[in-house]
């Protein structure tokens, strides 16, 4: 049985009961256990075995400088005295359902240690076909050791400590991030034939086992089991069993030829199977719906002519449109009050029409359809028109499973890979099932409300049974009720994404969601030494119920069934260890399993080896700081559900600091505070970005932003999440070059351009240059008698006149009141702040008419006409080379990020802004402890840097740290 809770400071644990020889446990699908990883001893039974050691591939210790990087997460769950049962799952949108939680894949590179060798005083070789054991890695235990990595799998950290206790810190935590879909580079190793599987606990053979050489048997890293090879992996050395894949690479793909299915198919292009149905909001006002009109052209041009598209539009009623028409947009209409009856869809689908057509034969037709849209004529507020989104998509699923005939020959066919549903929505759904009522004021909302989630939840379960993945595409202004439709994507395996309109970001992500590679069928497995407990599973998936023929006599591997195999999604675990390790290494083994798009079985393996250490120095310094951030990050924000949790959360941050500052950290001399680690410093700024970004702060003001923020990270990849968490800063360069520099306001400086990407928005801050307390314009020569008519001046100073293209305007008199209004118009036209301008006009006033220092600030304020043009010419420069670098960091990403350019002093600015740390307010040793780069300005580059901050409340990372009672590292 286990052990009581511990309880830490500021976290919840949950106790997640095992026993072997008791009846399975049943989880508790409401808690969310902390993260806990345990290695995992192995032993060989006798006779002694000898184990040559052969140099494994190396791999790059992954260093998190791009985005996907790894990070530490943090609570534990009890310690367990038996070996463990199933972990827990939970799922962000309904935890009671399923014990399982969401989160995002995206490959990340894994730490690897030495193994350990075997028990054995002294290596005796045996001839004949006696044992003799091949492990083809290192069994070195020193720690110059290089680590091995995969792409696939990263840990918080490369090592993993012995003792139990520390381990076990629900502060600090162990855990991993597995992205199953992943790409890999360079690419895994692939096998044509089944693998070999150990008989008693399944897991596979790979590169740490150890080989018989004489008879070819290998012995499980998982159980310490031997097997048989079937005679394959008998050689007279190790240097011939380097040729085998799976024992010399750590990743490897086995493509299934079995009795499922054939194996690859002669399909031309992967989406010709697998068709893709916009359904279209129709209630859109005339701007809005121009804008998607110009997004949907684009995305009819963009797809491959192989692939399938649909059209359907809905409002009041569904329209299903005919692409047999060719000269006119012609759509069989549904009712959208009730779900279709089944003999109106068998009229549908056994009728005529053709619903389904490739662009190869459609694509003037579906231009015709978009051009026939009208914006919605009655005078109805956008939130109470009649929206039935839900009887569209069950229209919309049964078009795709069809039967539906193809034009171009006029065949049946059936979809064969992952179909795709892309909902374009403009408001909520209030009209037949699944609907809730117009207004929150409504006698019956809680229940309707209640209903629609389950009538949702439900269809999206339905498609997802058929391969069809549905993504909703929100955008516009009107609210459209995010508890109600999240259910719908979440369970069919897609995404919800809110866009501010139907324009470019909109358009981009149209075309991504439908260009996206869906695998289906997946099914994840994970096994690891009998040290280590799983306590908490984030992702996109399920708990399994393994089919009978795949049971193994002892198969203890956590089974996951995956809603869609894609690349943008990963799994965080938290593990822990069950009880104090005495082996020098343990072992960790992931399989995923999944049907292509081209509908071949293929078996992703990922085995990694971490070492084991006493000393909790060693262990700090291979923590991977990104990786413990993001798993930390996923155990917090499934908690935060609303506001309310949002604001505990926060504290949860904070007293997380505090603890692993107690538990690891050193005490100040002659003080009672404590150290946080050095070896951490990454980490803990990267919480403190968590704290108050648009996660868990209050850079995102609508609880629905919230929302499809909180369920996007729980799902992200590797690299959205460590961006979602901390921002990337970006400096412009001379030569179009960038520099990465820490995510502080003091990259705020002149003559500079900074990108600064924050997951699911980029932005692009630019300065604007001044004058000394000068106003300034730039005018043609052409412009200058209007521009002194309209400012109202009786006279301007014009400087270089034998450059007039570019002249500089100084304001000397003002004739009248009316200049001073249409000053403050002009600023706040260009976006400065007219309260910049009342000062910078009272020191005018002083200069030319108290101080008459006018003839002063001409001869030292002039600037020549054509350095004003370069100037002007560079900014342009920097602004196409910081949009040209956003467009290339963000162009394999989903959802695809906004990208805002603002001026310095733009109402916008304050997103930039409120996303980096606020430094200014350290003292100097500081700023150049946490951000070098400030040694290479000169002294009054930093006093115009420092006058140049508007001081607000927000605390410093060395403030906050400070008022937690913990001293910065």
């Amino acid at each position: 049985m286990a052990n009581p809770p511990q309880p830490s400071l500021g976290y919840s644990v949950t106790a997640v009961p095992s026993n072997p020889d008791s009846s399975t446990p049943q989880p508790e699908k409401n808690s969310v256990p902390p993260p806990t990883m345990l290695p995992g001893a192995s032993r060989f039974p006798p006779p002694k075995l000898h184990q040559d050691q052969i140099p494994s591939p190396s791999f790059q210790n992954p260093r998190l400088l791009s985005p996907a990087n790894g990070v530490k997460t943090g609570s534990p769950v009890p310690h367990l005295s038996t070996p463990p049962g199933p972990p827990v799952f939970t799922s962000p949108v309904r935890p009671a359902a399923v014990p399982f939680r969401t989160s995002p894949a995206t490959p990340q590179p894994v730490a690897f240690s030495s193994g350990s060798t075997l028990p054995t005083s002294s290596p005796p070789h045996f001839s004949n076909g006696s044992i003799e054991l091949q492990h083809q890695v290192p069994l070195a235990t020193n720690d110059s050791t290089p680590f091995e990595e995969s792409s696939c799998a990263l840990f918080s950290a490369r090592k993993v400590l012995k003792q139990k206790k520390l381990a076990n810190v629900p502060s600090l935590g162990f855990g991993a991030l597995f992205s199953p879909g992943g790409e890999i580079s360079p690419g895994p190793q692939i096998i044509q034939r089944d693998p070999h599987r150990c008989h008693n606990c399944g897991a596979y053979a790979n590169l740490y086992c150890k080989i018989l050489l004489g008879s070819g048997q290998w012995q499980c890293v998982i159980c310490q089991k031997l097997n048989g090879s079937e005679g394959e992996y008998v050689a007279p050395s190790k240097e011939d069993l380097r040729n085998l894949p799976e024992l010399s690479s750590p990743i490897i793909d086995y493509i299934q030829i079995g009795n499922k299915r054939p194996g690859f198919i002669p399909v031309s292009d992967s989406r010709m199977s697998a068709p893709i149905v916009l359904v279209i909001d129709e209630c859109l006002d005339e701007t809005h719906l121009q804008h998607l009109q110009s997004s949907l052209h684009a995305f009819v041009d963009s797809i491959p002519p192989t692939a399938r598209i649909g059209i359907i539009l809905y409002g009041r009623t569904v329209s299903v449109y005919d692409f047999s028409e060719e000269l006119m947009a012609s759509a069989d209409v549904l009712p959208g009050d009730k779900s279709p009856t089944r003999e109106s869809l068998k009229a549908l689908i056994y009728g005529t029409g053709v619903y389904l057509s490739p662009m190869h034969a459609s694509k003037e037709v579906a231009h015709k359809i978009f051009s026939s849209l009208r914006p919605f004529g009655l005078n109805i507020a956008e939130s109470s028109r009649d929206r039935c989104l839900g009887t569209a998509v069950e229209v919309a699923l049964a078009i795709i499973q069809g039967p539906s005939a193809e034009m171009s020959r006029g065949i049946i066919k059936r979809a064969g890979g992952n179909s795709r549903i892309i909902a374009c929505a403009g408001g909520p759904n209030t009209y037949g099932p699944g609907s809730v009522p117009h207004s929150f004021s409504h006698p019956n909302y809680p229940h309707m409300e209640k209903t629609a989630l389950k009538w949702m939840e439900n269809l999206g379960r339905e498609a997802h049974r058929h391969n069809t993945v549905v993504d909703i595409l929100c955008a516009g202004t009107c609210p459209v009720r995010i508890p109600v439709l999240q259910p719908l994507a979440k369970a069919s395996g897609g995404v919800l994404v809110l866009h501010d309109d139907f324009g470019e970001a909109f358009g981009v992500n149209l075309q991504r969601a439908a260009s996206r590679a869906s695998r289906f069928h997946g099914l994840l497995e994970i096994r690891c030494s009998d040290d280590i407990l799983i306590t908490q599973v984030v992702g996109p998936g399920e708990e399994a119920h393994v089919d009978t023929h795949e049971t193994f006599k002892n198969n203890n591997a956590l089974c996951i069934q995956m809603l869609s195999v894609e690349e943008t999604q990963s799994f965080a675990l938290s593990m822990e260890t069950k009880e104090d390790i005495k082996s020098d290494c343990v072992f960790f083994q992931f399989a995923v399993r999944y049907a292509n798009v081209y509908q071949a079985d293929i078996s992703r393996v990922v085995t990694v080896r971490l070492p084991t250490v006493d000393s909790v120095s060693a262990y700090l310094e291979s923590v991977q700081d990104e990786v413990a951030a993001i798993l930390m990050a996923k155990r917090t924000l499934l908690r935060a559900k609303n506001h309310s949790d949002v604001m505990d959360m926060r504290g949860t941050i904070d007293e997380r600091i505090k603890d692993i500052a107690l538990k690891f950290g050193s005490l100040v001399p002659k003080s009672k505070l404590h150290q946080f680690p050095k070896e951490l410093s990454a980490l803990s700024e990267l919480l403190f970005h968590l704290r108050r970004g648009p996660l868990l702060g209050s850079i995102v003001g609508h609880e629905d932003e919230r929302s499809v923020l909180r369920n996007l990270f729980l799902n992200a990849s590797s690299d959205l999440s460590l961006r979602m968490v901390a921002p990337r800063c970006l400096m412009h360069r001379e030569g179009g070059t960038f520099e990465e520099l820490p995510a502080y306001d003091l990259a705020m400086q002149s003559d500079t351009a900074v990108v600064l990407d924050h997951g699911t928005d980029v932005f692009i801050w630019l300065l604007i240059k001044t004058l000394g307390i000068f106003l300034y314009k730039y005018v043609t020569e052409e412009e200058i008698p209007e521009f002194v008519v309209d400012i109202g001046w009786t006279q301007a100073l014009v400087m270089e006149k034998h450059l007039r293209q570019k002249n500089l305007f100084l304001m000397k008199r003002k004739r009248n009141s009316e200049a001073f209004f249409l000053i403050l118009k002009y600023l706040t036209s260009v976006g400065l702040s007219p309260l910049v301008f009342l000062l910078s006009f009272f020191l005018s006033w002083l200069a030319f008419y108290c101080l008459d220092i006018q003839r002063y600030f001409l001869n030292n304020w002039q600037l020549q006409g054509a350095e004003l043009a370069a100037d002007e010419g560079r900014s342009a420069a920097a602004l196409a080379a910081c949009r040209t670098l956003a467009e290339e960091i963000t162009e394999l990403r989903f959802p695809a990020p906004r990208i805002l350019a603002f001026k310095e002093g733009s109402s916008q600015a304050r997103y930039f802004v409120s996303r980096l740390i606020p430094a200014h307010k350290d003292p100097p040793y500081e700023q150049e402890a946490r951000f070098p780069q400030l040694r290479s300005l000169t002294i009054e580059q930093r006093m115009k840097l420092k006058t140049s901050f508007i001081h607000f409340d927000d605390p410093s990372f060395c403030e906050w740290m400070r008022s937690l009672k913990v001293v910065p590292p």
